[in-house]
């Protein structure tokens, strides 16, 4: 029998361990819980209580209140308004990009990639009757209760 030299019994011994300690990241990747990659749950903050938007509403000049006409935008138009001035926004958060969901509800994503809801304020928002004029089709134009809803703009899936 072939005798091992200690030199070499040392050099087999330290490639063992290197071998052990280099496949150990790699065992530890493959067990995971495969729904790590799914984004988180949505996170419904917005009931229970009133959601602020930033002021974005026109001022009433003093002066012009005859000449100055505005629409009260509620419901889906008030939604719709909100995602218009936020779909195209760089960064995340409340002032950030907006997003519209499948089932027609609007939302952003926060630092950690969870979606909020956005709901509209129940006292409507204030715009100018020339800016109001595209959204008159949809529900909550000057407190209408009849209209468009958002699920109306989901494009049609490709066949």
């Amino acid at each position: 029998m072939e005798k091992i030299h200690p030199r070499r019994k040392w050099t087999q011994i330290m490639a063992l361990v290197l071998t052990a300690l280099l496949t150990l990241p790699i065992l530890n990747a493959c067990g995971g819980s495969p729904n790590t990659s799914a984004p988180p749950p949505p996170v419904a903050d917005n009931v229970g209580r009133t959601q602020t938007y930033p002021s974005n509403q026109p001022q009433a000049r003093k002066g012009l209140s005859t000449g100055q006409k505005i629409a009260i935008l509620g419901g889906a138009a008030a939604l719709y308004y909100i995602y218009n001035q936020h779909k195209n926004r760089k960064g995340q958060g409340p002032q950030g990009q907006y997003y519209l969901s499948k089932n027609g509800r609007i939302y952003y994503r926060d630092a950690q990639g969870r979606p909020h809801w956005v709901t509209p304020p129940p006292e409507g928002i204030r715009v100018p009757e020339s800016e109001a004029r595209q959204y008159r089709d949809f529900q909550g134009y000057n407190n209408r209760a009849t209209g468009r809803d958002l699920t109306d703009l989901q494009p049609a899936p490709a066949l």
